[in-house]
């Protein structure tokens, strides 16, 4: 009797371990269950990762944004073109300055032509007047206005434009006033090309009532400007 009784009480003891390991089974798969609310985090995340989508997509928008911006400012280096799309103006350094006698024979004034080539690779415009400088052996001379109007010109690469410098030729038989060279300055620039005179040697010395020396506006080229 005593072998059966502990062969029952070990029976319930091994029901009792059974219950309890299907409650630990049916616990694991409460917790199992955890998963899609973890997976719900996750397409939260999901979410903040389309959101990381849109960044992105707002990369590619900024890396148009650049590009268009890069190609305007290209055009404008290749057009030569400032911010209101103008060419931009010509710089000294872009412009190959040469000057000719221009004196048309039987004329009571000596011309000079002045020619400046824009050799700077782009389209670029010059306005208004050169400075124009004589320099002698009595000091700098510098040469007048002579009122003209003075359009706005457009060079593209390789294109060129002309002006004219007048002045009085040295008919008086004294020996006069020395020309040694000749300085010009392009419109709206400070920097100057310094050239060889290729006019008249000399002018005649006056009291300053005489005809000046003058420059015309660009485009010109002859007596008067």
């Amino acid at each position: 009797m005593r072998v059966h009784k502990l062969t029952i009480a070990a029976m319930a003891l091994a029901a009792g371990l059974s219950l309890t390991a299907c409650q630990n089974d049916d616990a694991g798969t409460d917790q199992g269950a955890a998963p899609p609310a973890a997976s719900t985090a996750s397409s939260s995340t999901g979410g903040s990762g389309s959101t990381g989508s849109g960044q992105q997509g707002g990369t590619d928008s900024e890396g148009k944004t650049p590009a268009g911006t890069g190609g305007s400012d290209g055009t404008g280096g290749t057009g030569g073109t400032d911010e209101n799309g103008k060419a931009a103006k010509c710089r000294t350094d872009e412009l190959e300055i040469t000057a000719i006698d221009a004196t048309v024979g039987g004329d009571d004034r000596g011309t000079v032509a002045v020619d400046l080539k824009n050799g700077g690779g782009r389209d670029c415009s010059l306005a208004g007047h050169a400075g124009v400088d004589l320099k002698t052996d009595s000091g700098t001379l510098s040469a007048e206005r002579t009122g003209e109007p003075a359009p706005l010109v457009v060079l593209k690469d390789g294109e060129r434009t002309t002006f004219g410098i007048t002045y009085p030729i040295n008919d008086s038989g004294g020996s006069g006033v020395r020309i040694t060279g000749l300085v010009v300055t392009p419109p709206d620039e400070t920097k100057s090309v310094t050239l060889d005179w290729p006019g008249g040697a000399t002018l005649p010395v006056t009291d300053g009532s005489g005809t000046p020396v003058q420059v015309g506006p660009l485009g010109s080229a002859g007596q008067g400007g």
